[in-house]
């Protein structure tokens, strides 16, 4: 089984926020009621004042301001399914799971379409809240241990914040150029493992690529 991270790994951009910005251009109303929200919890992150685990739920929190999100989902993902990695495409078997911290919702319909299985956090768009671990760093692997998968066999991400699933893997890889290149995921010595505890206390590595 091959594993895969979604977001800056098999598709370029951040699906979370490309999807957020779809949703502003056509509700301006999350101009004022979004928006100023994000912004702000945007710099008490900066600051170290609020978790990661804050910022993602703020970030996820326009999901639960549009009435016409049935809708709204599958035009983007018409749009944007093409920025899927031509090379994760050639490799592509219908047993690969993809596992990513964007909210289950938005992952399912594009994991629906490429005929693959998936993980990705639970997220309430009634009430705004996870109902699951957020699917981030070491949560990825815990995930993977509990739920008894099978081997890895190849495990890609884009972002060193997955050091503890590529440790699960049999084989790991880095990908990188906005989603276009893949690397052998590099050796842990001290100065990579300095990156890693960076990435994974820093949160999000967000990937912004919209038209």
């Amino acid at each position: 089984m091959n594993v895969y991270d979604f977001d800056g790994t098999i598709f370029y951009s951040d699906c979370s926020i490309g999807f957020a910005l779809w949703c502003m251009k056509r509700h301006p109303k999350l101009w004022l009621t979004y928006l100023p929200g994000v912004i702000k919890t945007l710099i008490l992150h900066k600051m170290g004042i609020l978790s990661n685990y804050r910022l993602q739920r703020k970030m996820f929190s326009y999901l639960t301001m549009i009435d016409d999100f049935d809708t709204q989902i599958e035009l983007y993902w018409d749009k944007y399914e093409s920025r899927i990695s031509e090379w994760y495409l050639a490799q592509k078997k219908s047993d690969d799971l993809i596992i990513s911290a964007s909210p289950d919702c938005i992952i399912g319909p594009i994991a629906k379409r490429l005929g693959v299985n998936y993980m990705a956090t639970e997220y309430d768009r009634e009430f705004g809240i996870f109902t699951n671990n957020l699917m981030y760093a070491k949560e990825k692997a815990k995930y993977i241990i509990d739920h008894g998968f099978p081997v890895i066999d190849n495990f890609y991400s884009d972002s060193l914040a997955d050091t503890p699933l590529a440790l699960c893997a049999e084989k790991a890889y880095l990908v990188k150029d906005n989603a276009t290149t893949v690397v052998d995921w590099p050796e842990l010595d001290d100065e990579t493992m300095k990156m890693v505890k960076d990435k994974i206390n820093t949160g999000w590595s967000i990937h912004l690529k919209e038209d």
